[in-house]
């Protein structure tokens, strides 16, 4: 054997050695870590490995190459201790970074709670390419103060749970072997006043389990001493123009050259000075939109003297969100200067086994395609902040957002002003995503606080974008859009000059499925169903009320709740594990579909008392037989104007108070001509409802609505009407709580 082969046959042998310890190192990692315990488990779990976790570069929009990041999830040391206590000598146990310490897929699955911090410890080598160049330590998010030490330096302390951070610590570093990271967490959940969306300690309802510490990538990069820090994106569709600004580090007498690519070739180019805005002008741009989600490549490059220094890869997309007019002269929101009706759903991000963070990438995209396939065009991220692979999956795959800050009390100054600095951490640090169109400064009147001055400081922040000040409840008049909510509705509100209407939550119809809930008994909706088939028929209906909605008042967008379960809800359209999607999917699909055709008319027949009083008899004791034939003597029953009912009754225009467990009314109305073949029932309904016509029973509805719903009639309902004198009788029985009753027929015509 030559020399050379002998050197050959040494490499091979050290290879193979080297193998084998890495793969008894990967068994014995995986070894000391598995599930605790999950109440219930996806079916990602299993691809879940402490040797590869979450291992995606998380930054998709500023990209360097493979070899200068270094992924520092995985096995890390844990201790729970007093909050005023020192780092401790000798930790817990081990937990997988980035799952929070209450969740199954951490391997801890314990409570921290305010009177206690979580520490965390793990050391890690900087690979040797990166001599000379400086290292960063960062991190994607940490719930809720964090503060960092290196080799026994401190490194810095970040307060938020949302948003990402990061310290220079290369000056921090031994010139070799093992370096040693510690952090602090601190996270008071409900305890406390900061932003934190639905955690709390004492979960149930709408309230769930707390996500406390690093529940986001932990990872190094290595970036040199001038180097591109951020890069802000700025798009003008009908301009033809992407404007991006690099902020640097260290760049003294360097430049910026900014290049776009559309399939791998150069469209436009654009050179400057760091810090400056370089227009990149492109010739016929194409749209990116949920039907077409066309991405640009982007690549950004840092240098002096004609020598690179530093490069970033990036990417954008064209497109436009504004407000304005449809064909009926209505305020409408538009998408790349048409009008575009957003068909959503409320999405929560909640894991059964993971709470805040998914268990893969994987898990993360698998939600966006079934809001695609579902025929959904948008999102509503409700009060969470994702990471941002979870962003970059709707723009990839063209789902639109309604981006939520975090909801928090914002009972003193202090948290006001704490409110305000991760407002805009979440606006300047997610605005180069092209799906999200809108941001939702507060949910309800959750914290809700200086409306109108948060209000135009994001709109300061981020011209390109709609704001919807608080979605539902409390509304102050302010913003692109006037928001309502309606449980199980959907209602509808009517646009103004300059605000489009919204219903932004609506439905949360439940259905629990066996071996697929958080517990066994006790899951609610707003209202129940039994079996698939029922729920799918129901969210049918919603979303052709929805349709009407749009057509009369005017609708532009309404929100489903939700994606999935969460917890002790069953009102998602998937279970909490996404192993199964409730409703037909094919049939969903075509009722989100028909929002983007042509809007029918709406022609009353017989109005309600929504916009004027309508005159009807009553009684509240019980009628003679044939009180719903037109024939029937009610002289003797009161007259009173509609609604009847109690004004607290959400969503009633109460003319007439009712108060009592039954009620009987009727009204004569005339049809001019021939009815129409289309005719529909108009009603709120607060609770079971019977409904006749002429004396025949055209609809029947139970349970209670929180707004004015369509109901279809049945045939022999509308076998009954005639041109001329018509009556219509309703009986309705309410058992606690609101009650209302209000009703009206109208005639849909589709556009031809």
């Amino acid at each position: 054997m030559t020399d050379r082969s002998k050197w050959w046959t040494s490499c091979l042998l050290a290879l193979s050695f080297a193998c084998l310890l890495a793969v008894g190192s990967a068994r014995a990692a995986d070894e000391e870590w598995s599930p605790a315990s999950p109440r219930l488990a996806s079916k990602w779990v299993d691809d879940v490995s402490p040797k590869d976790v979450h291992a995606e570069y998380p930054r998709p929009q500023l990209v360097r190459g493979s070899t200068s990041w270094k992924n520092l999830n995985g096995l890390w040391q844990y201790s729970i201790a007093p909050r005023e206590a020192g780092q401790p000598s000798n930790f817990d146990g081990r937990i997988l970074v980035p799952y929070p310490v209450e969740s199954a897929l951490s391997g801890v699955k314990k409570r921290v709670g305010p009177e206690k911090c979580l520490w965390y410890h793990r050391s890690f080598e900087v690979p040797g390419t990166w001599r000379g160049d400086r290292v960063i330590l960062r991190f994607e998010a940490i719930d809720w103060l964090a503060q960092v030490w290196v080799n026994g330096e401190k490194a810095g302390k970040h307060k938020g749970g949302y948003d990402a951070f990061s310290f220079d610590i290369t000056d921090m570093l031994d010139e070799s072997g093992p370096q040693e990271v510690v952090v602090k967490v601190w996270d008071p959940s409900d305890a406390g006043n900061q932003p934190r969306g639905k955690q709390v300690r004492h979960p149930g309802g709408i309230m769930y389990t707390p996500s406390t510490g690093i529940w986001r990538t932990a990872w190094l990069e290595s970036v040199p001493a001038s180097h591109i820090q951020d890069l802000d994106i700025r798009t003008d569709l009908a301009g033809g123009t992407a404007t991006v600004t690099a902020a640097c580090a260290g760049d003294d007498g360097a430049t910026v050259v900014a290049t776009a690519l559309e399939e791998g070739e150069e469209v436009a180019t654009a050179e400057g000075e760091p810090g400056e805005a370089l227009q990149l002008s492109i010739d016929d741009p194409r749209a990116w939109g949920p039907e077409d989600p066309f991405l640009y490549d982007l690549r950004v490059v840092l240098k002096r003297d004609g020598e690179t220094i530093d490069r970033v890869e990036s990417y954008f997309g064209m497109r436009d969100v504004s407000l304005g007019k449809g064909p009926n002269g209505k305020t409408r929101l538009m998408l790349n200067g048409e009008v575009c009706f957003m068909t959503g759903m409320l999405d929560q991000g909640f894991w059964p086994s993971g709470l805040y963070t998914a268990p893969t990438d994987e898990a993360l995209r698998y939600d966006i395609e079934v809001t695609r396939k579902l025929g959904f065009n948008m999102l509503r991220k409700h009060v969470k902040v994702e990471p941002k692979r979870w962003y970059y999956w709707c723009d990839k795959l063209g789902v639109l957002v309604w981006q939520d800050m975090a909801s928090g009390d914002n009972a003193t100054e202090e948290a006001k002003e704490q409110f305000q600095r991760e407002l805009r951490e979440m606006v300047q640090e997610y605005d180069n995503h092209p799906s999200i169109v809108t941001w939702v400064i507060f949910n309800e009147a959750w914290g809700q606080h200086d409306t109108g001055r948060l209000t135009k400081l994001v709109k300061d922040w981020d011209p390109t974008r709609l704001i919807d000040s608080a979605s539902g409840w409390d509304d102050r008049g302010t913003g692109d859009v006037k928001d309502i909510h309606s449980y199980p509705g959907p209602g509808a509100t009517s646009p103004e000059e300059d605000r489009a209407a919204v219903v932004g939550e609506y439905g949360g119809l439940g259905l629990p499925i066996q071996g697929h809930t958080w517990q066994e008994k006790e899951n609610w909706g707003y209202k129940g169903f039994e079996t698939r088939e029922a729920l799918t028929e129901a969210m049918v209906s919603k979303l052709r009320q929805v349709r009407m909605n749009a057509a009369q008042p005017g609708l532009s967008a309404a929100v489903y709740t939700q994606v999935s379960d969460v917890e002790t809800e069953c009102n998602g359209v998937m279970t909490y594990d996404r192993d199964i999607i409730k409703p037909d999917v094919q049939k969903l699909a075509r009722a989100n579909r028909a929002l983007g055709d042509p809007l029918p008319t709406r022609k009353d027949l017989l109005p309600t008392s929504q916009q004027e009083p309508q005159t009807w008899r009553f009684t509240t004791d019980k009628p003679d037989e044939g009180w719903t034939e037109p024939d029937f003597d009610a002289d003797g029953w009161k007259k009173g104007e509609a609604g009847f009912g109690t004004e607290a009754t959400p969503g009633a225009v109460v003319g007439t108070r009712w108060d009592s467990s039954d009620i009987w009314v009727r009204r004569t109305f005339t049809l001019d001509e021939e009815p129409p073949d289309t005719v529909s029932l108009v009603m709120h309904h607060d609770e079971d409802a019977k409904v006749y016509i002429n004396g025949t029973l055209a609809a029947e509805e139970d349970g209670y609505t929180t707004a004015y719903q369509v109901y279809r009639i049945n045939q022999e309902g509308v076998d009954a009407l005639r041109q001329g004198q018509n009556t219509i009788a309703i009986h309705c029985h309410q058992t606690g709580g609101g009650q209302y009753i209000d009703a009206g027929l109208i005639s849909v015509q589709e556009a031809e």
